[in-house]
């Protein structure tokens, strides 16, 4: 247990100078290579990742949500999103104490690395997030609609959840494991775009018209670009160049790799054949379970892991749109919403030092870590984070709807594609 609170302490270091720490030149300059990975996830991997699975019509108005999301979301943390994260505040919220970074000098140290490298490097996880979202309403929601919902849901989703966990908040106090990403990233944006897609409708023609990816090309090359940035993501949330970080990456490469090839396996028994449209999306199911047990778990945990969110996020995208009828455009909720959900739970298994060969490095051998009682913790977690998002999230989008006189464009303007409707523009010229 002293294991996990002190990755846990590592994980969330606060945002002031430490009496008599010292910058350290070698985790200043990791955390600086892993910010800019971070951000590479976004501009360009997911954009391009998201870019190529829309149809030629909508490719411009992916990335243009994507980038937009990415300017607007580094002003909101500027003014105020660090600050209700990551300030002292009371259990659920951060204080205004840091607005527009106030208080921060060249010399701050948050740890042993400048407060401004922390403040950047947590910028591009509420960058990331609700640009994930965006694969919900692909191709039919108002670009205004995008910009206000995404601002909307930064203040009342992103920021509380981010400081329950990462900013000494009531979930940190229980003694919840997230090391990266799994509930704050994966699960609120995975639950916010079911009821994104629930809220705004099926895509004209869904599922009856067939709405094959535009690009794949341009789809595996973003997915590439999301393999090696996801190392900044998991490994970066060391916030030091050590062993940590460094089994982070390992893990993480592994979930990746086996999450692809369960993927096609299951898509070759189910199909026969395996698709390449199906391994990236099984990559990327591997990379956003092992995220909350990246920095807990050890290469066998997952290799186990990987394996499993291949098999369950392959099930669940089946489920979704050919049980249920929900069109969540490009499975965000199946591959992230329950990838993070399934990473959440494994993480209490798999952190234990008690399984032999899969033992995790989550705690001490000896130090009395128990599967059960951290498994109801993070299932608490999970529970409160999913309803919490689930609600809120709706009430934005009504909201938003009002604030925007609808957040859904005309069916006139969808069937002609938002790139010439919103954008006035197109992807291409022949």
């Amino acid at each position: 247990m002293k294991k996990i609170l002190g990755v846990l302490t590592l994980s969330v270091a606060p945002a002031v100078a430490y009496a008599g720490s010292e910058l350290s030149s070698a985790n200043t300059a990791w955390m600086l290579t892993a910010t800019a990975l971070v951000l590479f996830m976004t501009l360009p991997g997911l954009s391009l990742f998201y870019g190529g699975l829309v149809r030629t019509k909508n490719v411009l108005s992916v990335l243009m949500q994507c980038f937009a999301i990415a300017c607007m979301a580094s002003l909101i943390w500027l003014l105020v999103g660090y600050s209700l994260s990551f300030g002292e505040g009371n259990a659920f919220i951060g204080d205004l104490s840091r607005l527009f970074m106030a208080g921060m000098t060249r010399e701050s140290l948050s740890g042993d690395i400048p407060e401004s490298l922390f403040f950047m490097f947590q910028m591009t996880f509420a960058i990331i997030t609700p640009a994930l979202i965006v694969g919900a309403f692909a191709e039919r929601m108002k670009f205004s609609s995008v910009l206000v919902f995404s601002a909307l849901w930064l203040l009342a989703v992103y920021f509380p959840v981010c400081h329950w966990v990462w900013g000494g908040g009531w979930l940190a106090e229980m003694g919840a494991m997230d090391f990266a990403g799994g509930i704050v990233v994966h699960i609120t944006a995975g639950v916010a775009a079911l009821v994104a897609a629930l809220v705004i409708g099926n895509r004209n023609g869904f599922p009856t018209t067939a709405m094959p990816p535009h690009n794949l090309t341009m789809t595996v090359t973003g997915a590439g670009m999301l393999w090696v940035g996801w190392f900044g993501f998991n490994a970066g949330s060391a916030l030091a160049a050590n062993g940590d970080a460094t089994m982070a990456m390992t893990v993480t490469h592994i979930s990746a790799a086996a999450g692809s090839l369960a993927w096609v396996v299951m898509e070759q028994v189910k199909y026969g054949k395996p698709s390449v449209l199906g391994i990236v999306t099984g990559m990327v199911a591997g990379l956003g379970t092992i995220t909350p047990a990246s920095g807990f778990v050890g290469p066998a945990g997952a290799l186990v892991i990987g394996i499993s969110a291949g098999v369950i996020c392959f099930v669940m995208t089946q489920a979704i749109k050919r049980k249920w009828k929900i069109d969540d455009s490009l499975d965000v909720f199946p591959v992230h919403g329950v990838g993070g959900i399934l990473g959440s739970l494994l993480v209490a298994v798999f952190a234990s030092p008690d399984l032999g060969l899969f033992s995790g490095f989550g705690a001490e051998p000896g130090s009395g870590y128990s599967i059960a009682a951290q498994l109801k913790v993070q299932l608490i977690a999970v529970v409160v984070t999913f309803v919490y998002t689930a609600v809120i999230s709706w009430a934005l989008l009504k909201l938003t709807g009002v604030l925007t006189a609808g957040i859904r464009v005309s069916k006139e303007d969808e069937t002609a594609g938002l790139d010439i409707t919103s954008h006035e523009e197109s992807g291409y010229k022949f």
